[in-house]
């Protein structure tokens, strides 16, 4: 039975999920150390996993190393520190001392003091169907330095090897999937930066080498963060892989002290036999129903004017714009960058959100109201932690921006970071978003940030350091504080693409901006790496001109629907300029799109094949009674004979109807066999097959 319990005599915890088991003990010195993570095991089975501390081997090696629940530093433990303190007298090592333990409703919190120091460490556990989610909080009496506080220590079984999985990238090439085999030492993902960062993300998924999509045991750790993170897997000689997390970067302390507590980001772990597509749609069902703020809602197709005019915004343009749109059963059209302050290029006016008069002589207001008078909602580009250095609230504010004295103070893309961690700041923020949603009725808002952090000092601040933690903190109150003032207001997170993707912002936000990188030939490695972990219900596509602007390649119209239409559909054209077959394609594939979205957005993801460099890449998504296939064929040659596309999660009793082509199909041979997809000729192939359960 799901829940947890305590075995007094053991001093053992045991959680149990929907069908995983996690277990953990104290040792004969009050420290927690794991026990299980796995297969779901009944309490009275997990007892025979425990046993005394064992003895040193010799004076190198210990045989109970790398089983912290949270690895600290001090004494005689030497594996990679989770928690690292110094105190006032310059004593760095932690004694534990437990206190008690408290159990409500699924969390568990276990309290922990110092020996000597007055320094107190709660661990928490927050099950979530088969997702653990755990987190640290630390208080102390007297100052205390915390040179590492990572949310969680997981310790995997003992494995013959070990495979790692996680996502790297850069700017247009976010979330490419990489797995290789866990070296010995430590192995450390992270983010310098700030924000959650292009080049890798907050998660890592670990098996023994033998899992394939549909078999095979699959760990998989993440981290609810979008500021600067780290997560380090360490490999002993022993067998022993640990995977620790939490946010924070070398060199950055924090300090707890009298009213001064620290509380770590959760850090969810989670288990599963079925392969690495049961882990993903396990992570899905679990951001759906557990992170997101608006799971059961359908996101909306929307259209962004960014492609299409750049800074070139007018009152005039927008509403031509928006007609369009409309007619291609657009509902929800968001106005990008350009329309405020003296904002005609990426140089200036940055920070100065006050309507350009000259381009809306009128305001905002008729724009808003035009479209809201076509049926769709409103949405507008802000970018609130970012300042031009040529702007009015710079020369009024220049101490806003990060910064240290005597140091250059570094610009990209023409602009500086804004130190959210100030209140003055913050208080500024919230007033002109507050004003700006409030005045206008905006139902949307694509926040963006567009440059990592440099120079982050805070001058005059005693405690500079905790600029990286307060800085995400206040974003993230921001957006709570604007949700709960305008509660139909939807965001979008967007950080010059995929920059900042991550468990903490989604629960914050309503989708994120996958990549500036349109291009659908790169999109489906692009979205290949982000479903492992993010579900398509977040996951915002757009279709956009030939030839992309990114890579100058053209695709097919037909083809960059179709991949987007995986997502969460948008488009992003010039679509006043394009021709009539196109706009009438365009037409036909927003009402497609609006039929199969409940499956795409709500449904299960099965990755029947993964991106190739030409053969059929097909992914399928499984909802009640429906389901969707999407094939894509980047080019055609000669005796590549077609292969079958072997469905998945479907019921093997049932027939499915094809409403397109009329035929019905077996389940139990759409499975064992596949499904033959008529793909058109020549490259850049696609063909989405929706199938209903035949009701009997």
């Amino acid at each position: 039975m799901a829940g947890i319990s305590f075995l007094d005599e053991h001093r053992t915890w045991v959680l149990t999920g929907e069908t995983s088991t996690y277990a953990l003990r104290l040792d004969e010195d009050d420290v927690p150390v794991h026990v299980h993570w796995g297969p779901a095991l009944p309490a009275t089975a997990v007892a025979e996993l425990i046993g005394k501390t064992l003895p040193w081997w010799d004076g190198f090696n210990d045989p109970g190393e790398g089983l912290g629940e949270l690895a600290a530093d001090g004494g005689t433990r030497y594996w990679t520190p989770a928690l690292q303190v110094r105190f006032a007298d310059g004593t760095r090592a932690l004694e534990w001392r437990y206190e008690n333990h408290e159990i409500t409703a699924g969390h568990l919190a276990l309290r922990f003091a110092d020996r000597h120091y007055p320094l107190r460490i709660t661990l928490h556990y927050r099950l979530r169907g088969d997702v653990l989610e755990r987190w640290t909080e630390l208080t102390a009496d007297t100052d205390v330095e915390v040179v590492r506080a990572d949310s969680a220590t997981w310790v995997l079984p003992v494995s013959e090897d070990y495979r790692l999985s996680h996502v790297t990238g850069r700017w247009a090439a976010e979330t490419q999937l990489q797995r290789a085999f866990a070296p010995h030492g430590e192995t450390v993902f992270g983010s310098r930066r700030g924000i959650t960062s292009h080049h890798a993300n907050p998660w890592v998924m670990v098996d023994d080498g033998t899992a394939t999509e549909r078999h095979g045991e699959v760990y998989g750790v993440a981290l609810a963060w979008s500021g600067s993170w780290r997560l380090t897997t360490t490999r002993s000689s022993t067998g022993r892989l640990t995977v620790s997390g939490g946010f924070g970067q070398d060199g950055v302390v924090h300090r707890v002290g009298p009213g001064r507590p620290l509380t770590t980001p959760v850090s969810a772990g989670l288990y599963t036999g079925g392969g690495f597509g049961a882990a993903s749609r396990a992570w899905h069902a679990y951001v759906r129903a557990h992170v997101l703020p608006h799971p059961g809602e359908l996101r909306p197709v929307l259209y962004n004017s960014w492609e299409a005019t750049g800074f070139d915004v007018t009152e005039a343009g927008q509403r031509a714009l928006a007609e369009r749109a409309a007619a291609l059963g657009v509902e929800l059209f968001v106005m990008d960058d350009g329309w405020f302050g003296a904002r005609t290029g990426d140089h200036a006016g940055l920070g100065d959100w006050h309507v350009n008069r000259t381009r809306f002589p009128d305001g905002l207001k008729p724009l808003v109201d035009a479209v809201h008078g076509l049926g769709m909602q409103f949405g507008i580009w802000v970018e609130p932690e970012m300042v031009n250095p040529d702007s009015d609230l710079y020369r009024a504010h220049p101490d806003w921006v990060l910064h240290h004295p005597h140091r250059r103070r570094s610009e990209l893309r023409r602009q500086l970071v804004l130190n959210f961690a100030r209140p003055d700041v913050a208080a500024w923020a919230h007033e002109w978003l507050d004003r700006l949603v409030g005045s206008h009725g905006i139902d949307f808002l694509k926040w963006d940030m567009n440059r990592p952090f440099s120079e982050a000092g805070w001058p005059g601040e005693p405690d500079q350091d905790r600029l990286w933690v307060d800085h995400t903190r206040a974003v993230y109150a921001l957006l709570d504080r604007l949700r709960a003032d305008h509660p139909g207001l939807r965001i979008e997170s967007c950080a010059g693409g995929g920059g900042r993707i991550d468990l903490g912002v989604l629960a914050r936000t309503d989708q994120v901006w996958t990549s500036d990188n349109t291009d659908a030939l790169d999109r489906l490695r692009i979205q290949h790496g982000y479903g492992q972990l993010y579900p398509a219900r977040a996951m915002s596509a757009w279709v956009t001109d030939n030839p992309n602007f990114v890579t100058a390649r053209s695709v097919p119209l037909r083809f960059r629907f179709h991949v987007a239409m995986a997502g969460v559909l948008g488009l992003g054209g010039d679509i006043v300029q394009w021709p009539a077959e196109d706009l009438a394609l365009a037409r036909d594939l927003v009402a497609q799109y609006k039929d199969i979205r409940p499956v795409v957005q709500h449904g299960a993801l099965y990755r029947l094949r993964p991106p190739v460099d030409d053969g059929v890449t097909a992914v399928q998504y499984v909802h009640g009674d429906r389901a969707v296939v999407f094939a894509y064929r980047q080019a055609a040659h000669f005796n590549a004979p077609a292969r079958p596309l072997r469905l998945d999660g479907l019921d093997p009793a049932a027939r499915y109807l094809d409403p397109d082509s009329g035929r019905t199909h077996s389940g139990a041979v759409l499975l064992a066999h596949g499904l033959a997809v008529d793909l058109p000729a020549g490259d850049f192939a696609s063909a989405v097959v929706r199938l209903d359960r035949v009701k009997i």
